[in-house]
């Protein structure tokens, strides 16, 4: 293990230093322990380097806002390590990172193995949600149903020791650490972007995988050039935990071939690492007088995105589905969204508390409720909701606040709570 800057990973090395190099990415909410199983036999042919992600397994609660935030941490560790070339294996989380990498440094990526990887997680609402549920409750809600989500009921029911160790993985992470990963995998999205892969990909699932199953395995099947499908019987999202020898003999199988590629791996001694290529940086000329000003970019697609990401997409979609009211949704999305709401002025957190006053003030209760959801999205506790209703009390009136307090208490009621 090493000290840890904040633009990269806490990492372990096991095998020789004259191996060719594997790297091995962990699932949202476990550590590099997940892939303990499989150590033995992979460091017989290779120098395997694992990481934790930040906040998980004791590494530094340092959040990373996007899957390529974390990439890029991931490649400056392996700078640190002298390491050039190598390849990788991720679960979940960790497979997005490796989808990543191979899109923007695939000078770096030999080959891929995703397990339990989709090139698209759910929809962005399920994992906004999922932050809301921890910034209220704390990690108990996650680590509680970890067990059903990660391993089949057969598993569960003969392994408790492993049950019990996968719930104090989820109840030791950094929650402000858990809650970024979600923001990161809402919206991660490279669907469009397969076909740009060009490396070996070994894409792994569990038959029994109801997060991200053979649907989804199929989809990056199908969208990169050199990938195949293995489905592993009795398993479920960790299938490397649950079914560690047929995950290693897939792994071994897979990557056998690269060894050689990769065995220059290593920086050689006295080399700096390798980074990004320099780009010689080019003088813009202040434009002159009689020069055209550049056309102002359509704020309506920016203003959408920031709608969905705000309110939801099944609300924007309800929204958008009425065809008499689409000259309203147009003016709402290009003028509110894309103008105001996206200016850098205010963060979405004191954005979401004036809008909240604003609604109160003038007793728009529908309004209300479907900005109370976005707050606590954008990081409102209800705590802060509380405090938000005392004030405008005073300022808005105590009839207006007492019936603002039954919708926010019922959005808070509905949204919080976890499932039993």
């Amino acid at each position: 293990m090493s000290e840890t800057p904040t633009n990269t990973l806490q990492y372990r090395v096991d095998g020789r230093d004259d191996a060719p190099v594997l790297v091995l990415g962990p699932s949202l909410g476990t550590t590099w322990h997940m892939w303990d199983r499989q150590i033995p036999e992979l460091t017989r042919t290779w120098r395997v380097v694992r990481f934790d992600l930040p906040g998980h397994g004791g590494a530094p609660a340092q959040p990373a806002g996007s899957v390529a935030e974390l990439g890029d941490r991931l490649l400056a560790t392996l700078d640190e390590l002298g390491i050039q070339r190598f390849c990788y294996a991720g679960c979940s989380l960790g497979g997005a990172v490796g989808l990543d990498l191979a899109l923007r440094a695939p000078q770096r990526v030999a080959s891929l193995a995703l397990v339990a990887t989709s090139p698209r997680f759910g929809s962005a609402d399920e994992f906004r949600q999922r932050g809301v549920l921890v910034r209220t409750n704390g990690l108990e809600p996650m680590a509680r149903t970890a067990p059903e989500q990660w391993f089949t009921p057969a598993f569960a029911g003969a392994q408790p020791a492993i049950v019990d160790w996968a719930v104090q993985m989820v109840r030791t992470t950094d929650p402000g650490c858990y809650i970024a990963a979600c923001e990161a995998l809402a919206v991660f999205d490279v669907r469009e972007a397969l076909d740009r892969i060009g490396v070996p990909a070994l894409v792994l699932v569990g038959a029994d995988d109801r997060i991200t199953g053979p649907a989804e395995a199929r989809t990056l099947v199908a969208g990169i050039a050199d990938a195949r499908l293995a489905v592993v019987p009795g398993a479920s999202h960790l299938a490397p935990v649950e079914q560690p020898a047929a995950v290693t003999d897939l792994l071994t199988g897979h990557f056998a071939p690269l060894a050689q590629d990769t065995h220059g791996a290593l920086t050689p001694p006295g080399m700096p690492p390798v980074s990004a290529p320099v780009v010689p940086v080019a003088e813009i000329e202040p434009a002159s007088p009689d020069e055209d000003e550049e056309p102002r970019p359509d704020p309506y697609e920016s203003g959408l995105k920031l709608r969905r990401e705000v309110l939801g997409d099944a609300h924007v979609d309800e929204a958008l589905a009425d065809p008499f009211g689409a000259d309203f949704q147009n003016l709402v999305t290009r003028f509110a969204w894309g103008e105001v709401w996206s200016r850098d002025g205010l963060d979405r957190r004191t954005r979401s508390a004036v809008t909240l006053a604003a609604l109160i003030a003038g007793g728009h209760h529908e309004a209300l409720a479907d900005h109370t959801r976005a707050a606590l999205r954008n990081g409102l506790t209800p705590a802060e909701l509380r405090e938000i209703l005392l004030q405008t009390a005073v300022y808005c009136g105590l009839p207006a606040a007492e019936s603002a307090l039954r919708v926010v208490r019922r959005v808070i009621e509905e949204d919080t709570t976890p499932p039993a």
